[in-house]
């Protein structure tokens, strides 16, 4: 059963909340998707169910079609925040890690065909692998992280959090406007371009700054 760690692998004194997603928040992966830019922010959640540990063998089902990649920067929160300030997150904040947005991406473009909600291509068992996070104390610029992702040694994803339309800050105030942010909960924010189908076999390396990386592996369901 998942658990939040940190980079030593010590369970976190937080309880294990929902996953609290931005979509459409750099605009290199917007082009890509062929989609829009909108004024108003896209949110959507994962339910706890959908948390994996990035460090395991990450496990994708096979019978919905593609699986595809979505590395972002994932926030742990330690307290609540309830249409909070920009100014009151930072304090709410207890460290940063890199997860996957894992997307079943036909489901997705077929739900959306259709006008339907996506839940299910974004929030099935194991959606969200992610990383030991790293204090907040020991992350100097978390508005200038670069991170990436390699699949089978070749570069897929490379991002920064300089370029993302919305800030940290800014995305978790928004979110806290509508949903309640507690103790555990997580946030992501976002993806940069080069989403693709992973595979079983594949081997993933993913790298935060000088501060996080992990290599892990693919694997059927």
């Amino acid at each position: 059963m998942y658990q939040h760690r940190n980079l030593c692998g010590d369970r976190i004194d937080l309880p294990v909340g929902k996953v609290v997603c931005i979509g459409q928040n750099y605009q290199d992966h917007i082009a890509e998707m062929k989609s829009q830019v909108a004024a108003e922010a896209l949110f959507f959640i994962k339910p706890a169910t959908a948390l994996a540990d990035l460090t395991q063998p990450v496990a994708i089902p096979m019978q919905h079609g593609a699986v595809h990649n979505e590395t972002e920067l994932a926030v742990l929160i330690k307290s609540p925040l309830c249409k909070a300030s920009v100014e009151q997150v930072g304090t709410a904040v207890w460290g940063y890690s890199l997860a996957l947005d894992l997307t079943l991406r036909e489901v997705q473009t077929e739900l959306k065909r259709l006008g339907r909600p996506w839940d299910i291509a974004k929030g099935f068992d194991g959606a969200c692998p992610v990383g030991p996070f790293i204090p907040q104390a020991q992350v100097k610029h978390p508005q200038q992280l670069d991170f990436s992702l390699q699949v089978n040694g070749q570069l897929r994803q490379s991002g920064t959090t300089a370029t993302m339309i919305r800030g940290i800050h800014q995305i978790i105030s928004e979110m806290s406007h509508w949903f309640t942010l507690l103790p555990g909960d997580m946030v992501l924010t976002g993806t940069p371009a080069g989403v693709g189908p992973l595979q079983p076999g594949d081997a993933l390396s993913l790298q935060l700054a000088d501060l996080l990386r992990v290599q892990t592996k693919v694997v059927a369901a």
